[in-house]
C-alpha cells in the first residue's frame, strides 16, 4: 500500500498542475465557406483596436498569430483573402474547498488515503478559498471580400499574473496555438 501511495501523490500533483495550465477551445464555423481558397491574411484593425487589453499584449498576441498563421503556409497580404481579429475577456474565479471528502490524513491514521473529514497536509477545517484570473480569447476569421465571419476560435484558461514577461509571452504565444490548432475545421481537412 506504502508504494501504491507514493505512485499515486506525484502522478495526481502532476494531473492537477497541468490541468492549471490547459487551454480548452471551442471554435465554430460557417460550413459553406471554402477554407482551401484562403491563402493570405491581414490584421482587422478596426477590430483589434476594441480588444480591452494592453497595447503590449495585443502586440504579444498578433506576434503568436503572425507566426501560428505562417506555420500553417498563410502569407500577410495587403489585398488579403481573410482578415484576423481578436476579443478578449477576463473575470476573476473564485474557488472554495472544503476540507471534506478524499484527502490524506485523517484521525486515526495521517498516512491514510480515504474519505472523511481529516486534518493532513490541507491544515485545519473549513474552506479554503482561492482567486485566480480566467481569461478568453477569441481570434475571428473573416473573409476579406464578403466581411463575414467564416471562422471563430476561443480559448479559456487561466492566466499568469506574473511580473515575469518571459512567461506572460509563452502563457500568450499557447493561447493562441492551442486556438489556431483547430483551424480549418477537422471535417475540412478530412474532405481535402
Amino acid at each position: 500500500m506504502k508504494k501504491f501511495k507514493w505512485i499515486v501523490l506525484p502522478l495526481l500533483t502532476v494531473i492537477f498542475l497541468s490541468s492549471c495550465a490547459t487551454v480548452n477551445v471551442i471554435t465554430d464555423y460557417d460550413r459553406q465557406a471554402d477554407f482551401k481558397e484562403y491563402k493570405s491574411y491581414a490584421f482587422y484593425k478596426t477590430g483589434i483596436d476594441k480588444a480591452q487589453i494592453s497595447d503590449l499584449d495585443k502586440k504579444r498576441i498578433l506576434k503568436a498569430i503572425e507566426t501560428e498563421m505562417a506555420n500553417r503556409g498563410f502569407v500577410k497580404s495587403q489585398d488579403p483573402d481573410i482578415l484576423v481579429s481578436i476579443f478578449t475577456k477576463e473575470r476573476e474565479r473564485v474557488d472554495v474547498y472544503n476540507n471534506v471528502g478524499w484527502g490524506w490524513g485523517g484521525f486515526y491514521n495521517p498516512w491514510a488515503w480515504g474519505p472523511g473529514w481529516g486534518w493532513g497536509w490541507g491544515g485545519g477545517f473549513g474552506p479554503n478559498v482561492s482567486a485566480r484570473t480566467e481569461g478568453s480569447l477569441y481570434i475571428d476569421l473573416i473573409d476579406a471580400k464578403d466581411k463575414e465571419l467564416i471562422w471563430q476560435g476561443r480559448g479559456v484558461g487561466t492566466l499568469n499574473n506574473t511580473k515575469d514577461i518571459a512567461k506572460k509571452e509563452e502563457r500568450i504565444r499557447e493561447f493562441v496555438a492551442q486556438i489556431l490548432k483547430e483551424y480549418p475545421p477537422m471535417q475540412i481537412v478530412a474532405a481535402k
